[in-house]
């Protein structure tokens, strides 16, 4: 579902940012995005929901990652088929299948780069994978 993503852009410094609401953006002064030309690179984003929970699966976790990457894609002119690399980082990469399904599924015809790093532990205990994402719009 990605009817509750809001993206805001807004223009900073000749580039176009989009902020997903996340109470980390302000904290730490990042965008979700950024487009600059016809590049976008959308920062590690963890598959958590507007009210601020968690799916309880890694798998549904990835999907909803894909979810905010694409909106923020999106927002920013571009589509998923722009995406050019993923990188995922895991708290258990023995579970990769549960992410390569979801993966595979969203960039099945795509065919991104891709990394799959495990990690000691990410911004949230609940969150279980994060994913960054790295897209070139044609033209």
């Amino acid at each position: 579902m990605t009817s509750d993503i809001k993206i805001a852009l807004t223009e900073r410094f000749g580039r176009m940012t989009a902020s997903s609401g996340s109470r980390w953006e302000p904290i730490m002064g990042y965008s979700r995005a950024v487009r600059s030309g016809n590049v976008i690179a959308v920062t590690g984003t963890v598959g958590i929901h507007a009210d601020g929970t968690y799916p309880p699966s890694l798998g549904a976790q990835a999907q909803r990652s894909l979810q905010i990457i694409r909106a923020a894609i999106e927002a920013l002119g571009g589509k998923i088929e722009h995406v050019i690399r993923t990188r995922i980082f895991v708290t258990d990469v023995s579970r990769w299948e549960e992410v390569a399904e979801v993966h595979g599924e969203v960039f099945a015809e795509i065919r991104p780069a891709i990394t799959i790093v495990e990690v000691p532990r990410l911004i949230d205990d609940a969150a279980l994978i994060e994913i960054e994402a790295d897209a070139i719009i044609p033209g």
